[in-house]
């Protein structure tokens, strides 16, 4: 069965920080780009960051770039999203995805494999 499973989501400050994990389970991570989307109220889902297990390379939307940062863990089949500098505009339900495509193929949504269930991140004071 396969699953992504997202955690770390919560309530943070302006300027806060927060870890995202997604742990994949179920199918081998070979060739596949995992990445982080994330959906807020009355607006699209949109791509915010993917990383590709098989050669690392990463994109990032523009609105995350210099504030978030993905990593991942091939041993763990486990992919974070290091989000720092978090604005309100950052708040949102944060989804996982995969797909055995490239990074900006995933990211632009252009295929998406599968889902996680998302977690919430509120940037609030």
């Amino acid at each position: 069965q396969v699953q992504l499973v997202e955690s770390g989501g919560g309530l943070v400050q302006p300027g806060g920080s927060l870890r995202l994990s997604c742990a994949a389970s179920g199918f081998l991570l070979d060739y596949y780009a995992i990445g982080w989307f994330r959906q807020a109220p009355g607006k699209e889902r949109e791509g915010v960051s993917c990383i590709s297990t098989f050669d690392g390379s990463r994109y990032y939307a523009d609105s995350v770039k210099g504030r978030f940062t993905i990593s991942r863990d091939n041993a763990k089949s486990t992919v974070y999203l290091q989000m720092g500098s978090l604005k309100p505009e950052d708040t949102a339900v944060y989804y996982c995805a995969a797909a055995r495509r490239g990074v900006e193929d995933l990211c632009g949504m252009r295929r998406v494999d599968y889902w996680g269930q998302g977690t919430q991140v509120t940037v609030s004071s």
